[in-house]
């Protein structure tokens, strides 16, 4: 990244600046503003998010908002209540109150001498997401909104549930909010209140999977704040933005499909991570097209920023498998709308262990079957359902997978096959078990054998037919399914092979079944689709489309010990006990602008027995300690899930430590109900 020295503006900042709310409680933000003669007003930008400004989140802050700033822009920072310096207390994600408290802050900074009327939110994840719901609120001041990594569903594409059945990140998510929620605040900003502040936090404080767990359909708790209920509800301009290698690649395209807004669509090749810090590179200068953007809509600058393709993807070339990638090789292409013209769904019937053409089709036998039952080592180098790039989390080779599954693949490609957009697999089963999941993968395999997963998907088949109203199988009986994948942009080169992969189990990315079932694949009707994107197409867009990723310089951070990342997947051939340990250790930092020193360590584990579906077990223990001369205090979290084929158990613990003395400690055990997850 280049680091901008001079900005059209100079601007000031505000650590900590407080917002009313209509209930009393007090909000910390901060704020960037530039230095403009006789003050004039200007638009505002505001990200709302629980991830403390003034340290976890302070270095990434410092490069984006004072740049925006520096462009003419009053940048507002702010902690969700019940984090950071913010009063109150966070119960859970994306409430009623978090969107009401996001509407006052819009009003709040319009209100401004140095607001112009004018504001935007932007944001990742988390922020995203408040932008996106808040937006579909439309507060009267609020313009546009950029947002990247993000859903318009809750249910169907977050981090909890997938096709239906449960994903383990549903429980690492749970662990990470436990830590976060229950973090205090620092004494320097609010004085000695911050024991009482913190106090309430660890008092109120609950592991949010219990909820998450009492919701495994997609019921009204999921249908609040999520815009795919009426795509009517945006009214303002978007400009969306994910990579293929987050577990949010669908929401762009499918909100460029859904709304009726002015609205651009961006996807590259990145990780959970803003496009001008991506990884895998290349990285863009994402921060020049979110400033012209705002140009545009906050500011009224014709500047030309809705001319061009509605969406501008990277489409990736062919890689070996790998944990982890600097670059990812491929080029830019463009779509002028979406769904795209050019876009041609291929129909793949599935006969044998053979991907045919429908051509290939009446020549080959009817009638027949094949089943799989897959053990539950199958999906221990799945990789994360979104990944972080830190530690490697992206799928390894796909061959000790394979292994497992039932396996269908096309003959060696004679010309080059692009795809951009979602795979489906339509299937015709039946299942041993009222409860049965089928994980449907696709990899690149080259001559040589190794096997690059491209996408997945996954279905828990009782929710076959919906998703709020799932029922059980009834054993032996067929059913139709349909298996959607998740959306990406992929080249396949001549000479190598189109895998598809089915599998009863992909533990521990997700949770599997109550119990082993055997799935019978009826042929007969059995089909892959694939959204193949014409190699003669024009790609749409120059290749110097993008500039170069720049920033503000953040402030002097140094580090005090090394951090650490591991993921081992380990296996006992004596007891047949396999485990997967993941450790993301930040090691311990000094932010130098407020001497705050801060540790985070992050401990994921899950483990199984063999094929013993009652062995299951996943824990999310996290530590977070800040400190500085006369402050030292310590956040110890603890969450274990396991299940039974009836219920699912939550054992907790929450300590509080300060001057290395336990003030606080709570447990919690309890179960929740299956109920066909």
């Amino acid at each position: 990244m280049r680091f901008v020295e001079q900005l059209p503006h100079e601007t000031e900042v505000e650590d900590h600046v407080t917002i009313p709310m209509a209930d009393g409680v007090r909000l910390s933000a901060r704020i960037w503003r530039p230095v403009l003669p006789d003050g004039e007003p200007v638009p505002a930008v505001v990200e709302c998010i629980p991830y403390r400004k003034n340290d976890l989140t302070s270095t990434r802050d410092a490069i984006h908002h004072p740049y925006i700033a520096g462009h003419g822009y009053a940048c507002v920072r702010v902690d969700l209540r019940g984090t950071g310096e913010s009063e109150g207390v966070l119960l859970d994600e994306y409430l009623e109150q978090e969107q009401r408290d996001a509407e006052e802050v819009l009003a709040w900074v319009a209100a401004q001498p140095w607001c112009d009327g004018n504001t935007g939110m932007m944001g990742i994840s988390w922020g995203a997401f408040a932008a996106l719901q808040t937006a579909a609120r439309r507060p009267p001041s609020l313009k546009a909104i950029v947002i990247a990594s993000f859903t318009d569903n809750r249910y169907a594409d977050d981090m909890h549930y997938l096709g239906g059945a449960m994903l383990s990140d549903n429980l690492a998510e749970a662990g990470t909010m436990f830590a976060y929620a229950t973090c205090p605040p620092d004494p320097e900003v609010v004085g000695e209140r911050w024991r009482d502040m913190w106090r309430e936090r660890l008092e109120a404080a609950r592991p949010w999977v219990l909820e998450w767990l009492r919701h495994p359909h997609r019921d009204a708790y999921w249908q609040h704040a999520s815009l795919s209920e009426d795509y009517a509800q945006l009214q303002c301009p978007v400009l969306a933005s994910s990579g293929w290698a987050d577990g949010y690649s669908n929401a762009v395209t499918r909100l460029l499909a859904g709304v009726d807004v002015p609205r651009k669509g961006l996807i590259g090749p990145w990780s959970h991570k803003l496009p001008h810090l991506g990884e895998p590179g290349p990285a863009i200068g994402y921060l020049q097209e979110v400033v012209k953007w705002w140009d545009h809509w906050l500011k009224g600058v014709d500047n030309g920023v809705m001319e061009g393709p509605m969406l501008r993807t990277w489409m990736q070339e062919s890689v070996p498998p790998s944990t982890s990638y600097e670059e990812r090789p491929g080029r830019w292409v463009a779509e002028p709308s979406w769904p795209s013209p050019q876009i041609k769904e291929v129909v793949h019937p599935l006969r044998g262990a053979t991907i045919v053409t429908a051509d290939e089709e009446e020549a080959l036998p009817r009638g027949r079957t094949r089943t799989v039952q897959s053990p539950l080592s199958v999906g221990q180098f799945a990789g994360k359902w979104a990944s972080y790039n830190a530690p490697p989390d992206l799928p390894y080779d796909q061959r000790e997978e394979d292994g497992g599954s039932l396996v269908f693949e096309t003959e060696p490609l004679a010309e080059r096959v692009e795809i951009l957009g979602s795979p489906s697999v339509d299937l015709e089963v039946s299942a041993s078990a009222p409860v049965a999941q089928v994980t449907a993968r696709i990899s690149d395999v080259a001559p040589d054998g190794r096997a690059t997963r491209v996408t997945y998907g996954v279905l828990n088949l009782t929710h076959r037919e919906s998703d709020e109203h799932p029922e059980p199988l009834e054993p032996g009986r067929r059913y139709r399914a349909r298996i959607t994948l998740n959306g990406v942009a992929q080249a396949f080169p001549p000479g190598h092979r189109v895998r598809l992969s089915l599998s009863t189990s992909y533990w521990p990315l997700v949770w599997p079944a109550p119990e082993p079932a055997l799935l019978t694949v009826h042929e007969d009707g059995a089909a892959l689709t694939l959204p193949v994107r014409p190699t003669e197409e024009p790609d749409g867009m120059p290749q110097a489309s993008f500039g170069e990723p720049e920033g503000c310089r953040p402030p002097p951070v140094t580090r005090l010990t090394e951090p650490e990342q591991a993921w081992n997947v380990s296996r006992s051939l004596v007891d047949y006990h396999s485990a997967l340990d993941i450790v993301k250790d930040r090691g311990r930092q000094r932010y130098e602008d407020n001497g705050i020193e801060v540790g985070l360590r992050a401990c994921e584990r899950y483990t199984s027995v063999a094929d013993d579906f009652a062995s299951l077990s996943g824990r999310s223990a996290w530590t977070m300690t800040f400190s500085r001369p006369g402050w030292d205090v310590r956040v110890e979290t603890s969450t274990v899930l396991t299940s039974s084929a009836d219920t699912f158990t939550v054992d907790a613990t929450l300590d509080g430590y300060e001057d290395g003395r336990r003030v606080f400690s709570r447990t919690w055990n309890e179960t929740v109900p299956r109920n066909l997850a």
